[in-house]
């Protein structure tokens, strides 16, 4: 079949198509990922996926994309931003009153969107090779165990971070990934340069230290895992440090200076949602299980289920500055479910720390301010 075609020429049509299709950039490479095998080993032998089984339990699958789809010559690596206009990092983050969730997850689902538009892409090729044979693909985004990230990088997307995300010179790393598997033996892209260099700001900033090392991220201590992955009990060690975090964590990326250069989505379907940019806690705690799922409904946040999006405003409020009607709040979610009124019991102690602590700087304000007032009173030679 492939003889019939020009592959060159191909290869420059599927990426005009996909830019057409909204993807920021397409690239393309062959499936040998043997390298990152043992790599990913030594990271599972640490445990550091944590729960989530389904990592160890493909293993080296993921590094062998042609036994996904039998035959699969070529991986087609596309990337598509995310970042709203309205993204509202700081003022967020530096508000405990507001709930912080992650800039990816404030619109619609990607994984939908983006599979339609690669398998449009795919339908694209197929059309375009009919009339010698058909061809046979399949979409991903997050949806079997392929290395998403090494095909980006081999595909000359950009490369991967010291926070284990890609990142590329004119974009930084606010964008999806996927990919399209293909049975034509298209040419391959080149990698790009690694442009990290000496910077370890995500490294520092990381609030529970989960960057071990450059390239190396032990899920176990990561927010992003810690409120989405995780069905159980948040470790306490981690809780304090979470601040008012609820769905995922950004911060790695915000401090990246490549992220200067940063493109704003063109997608209606990553706007945020009203009821979940910079929201109040108290008003994202008082949902009950219904409103969070109609509201939720085609977010990613809906996967987490309605108990541990209360465990983690649980912990938010926990770390709020203190508010009487945060304790009645907590108060009032009790009974619920054993593993949120640990939360809510850590929490409402939180609260409670933090008043005391306010009504003894404020006792001793009150006292600095007597002691002033006396000594204006007494003579110059007392």
């Amino acid at each position: 079949m492939a003889h019939h075609l020009d592959l060159n020429q191909l290869a420059q049509h599927i990426k005009q198509w996909g830019q057409s299709l909204g993807f920021q950039q397409v690239g393309i490479c062959d499936t040998g990922l043997s390298a990152e095998g043992p790599k990913l080993q030594a990271w599972l032998d640490k445990q550091y996926h944590g729960e989530m089984a389904w990592m160890a339990r493909y293993g080296m699958l993921r590094a062998r994309p042609h036994e996904l789809l039998p035959g699969t010559l070529r991986v087609i690596s596309v990337r598509m931003n995310y970042l709203p206009a309205e993204a509202s990092f700081a003022s967020t983050l530096n508000n405990s009153d507001l709930g912080y969730i992650s800039r990816y997850a404030l619109g619609r689902d990607y994984h939908k969107l983006l599979r339609q538009r690669l398998k449009k892409l795919g339908d694209k090729i197929q059309t375009y090779c009919s009339d010698i044979n058909e061809i046979s693909f399949r979409p991903f985004v997050d949806s079997a165990p392929i290395m998403e990230r090494p095909s980006a990088v081999k595909a000359g997307l950009g490369w991967v971070g010291k926070h284990s995300l890609v990142l590329n010179r004119e974009a930084g790393s606010w964008f999806f990934l996927g990919e399209l598997l293909i049975d034509l033996p298209l040419p391959i892209d080149q990698p790009v340069q690694e442009g990290c260099g000496r910077c370890v700001a995500c490294i520092t900033i990381c609030p529970t230290q989960a960057i071990v090392a450059p390239y190396t991220i032990d899920a176990r201590r990561c927010i992003s895992y810690l409120t989405i992955e995780l069905e159980g009990t948040i470790p306490e060690e981690f809780r304090p440090l979470m601040g008012n975090r609820i769905y995922g964590c950004d911060d790695c990326q915000l401090i990246c200076p490549w992220n200067r250069f940063a493109q704003l989505t063109d997608e209606e379907d990553f706007s945020p949602r009203a009821s979940l940019h910079t929201p109040k806690l108290l008003d994202l705690f008082a949902w009950d299980e219904e409103q969070f799922l109609r509201i939720t409904a085609g977010s990613a946040i809906r996967r987490i289920g309605h108990l541990r999006w209360l465990r983690n405003i649980s912990v938010a409020l926990g770390n709020a500055d203190y508010q009487d009607n945060i304790v009645l709040a907590l108060e009032k979610r009790r009974g619920l479910h054993p593993m949120l009124d640990e939360h809510i019991e850590w929490a409402v102690n939180q609260q409670l720390t933090r008043r005391v602590a306010q009504e003894v700087q404020v006792q001793s304000a009150q006292k600095k301010r007597l002691v002033r007032v006396v000594k204006r009173g007494l003579p110059r030679d007392a």
